[in-house]
């Protein structure tokens, strides 16, 4: 079992990456609102970044959505197409990114 994390930028997408899941028997998944390091210091009056450098360190959006759940090693792959497809791919710049880590204990799951 790994835990994936999605941490979604294009937050546009997020309905039909959850209805995708869904479709694929992956019903469960936790949503956090969520901010990046950048936007929140962006938010800041002591930020200030100028001319050129401001696109690349400004994000477009002002939040994001962090998507957890509990997944089967095989179910990873599917996951991962699920979510490239939703988004247009995560090596677009300001996509989002994901990650899994193993579960070593779990309880309170049925599957």
């Amino acid at each position: 079992m790994k835990l994936v994390t999605i941490i979604l930028n294009k937050t546009e997408c997020l309905d039909e990456l959850l209805e995708t899941f869904k479709e694929n028997n992956m019903p469960g998944a936790t949503i956090i609102d969520s901010k990046g390091m950048i936007q929140e210091l962006s938010d800041s009056d002591d930020f200030r970044i100028v001319g050129s450098l401001r696109e690349l360190f400004m994000p477009s959006h002002k939040e994001n959505k962090t998507i957890i759940m509990v997944a089967r090693d095989e179910d990873i792959k599917v996951i991962s197409r699920i979510v490239n497809e939703a988004t247009g791919g995560l090596n677009n710049p300001d996509t989002g990114i994901m990650f899994t880590i193993p579960i070593d204990y779990l309880e309170g799951l049925s599957r």
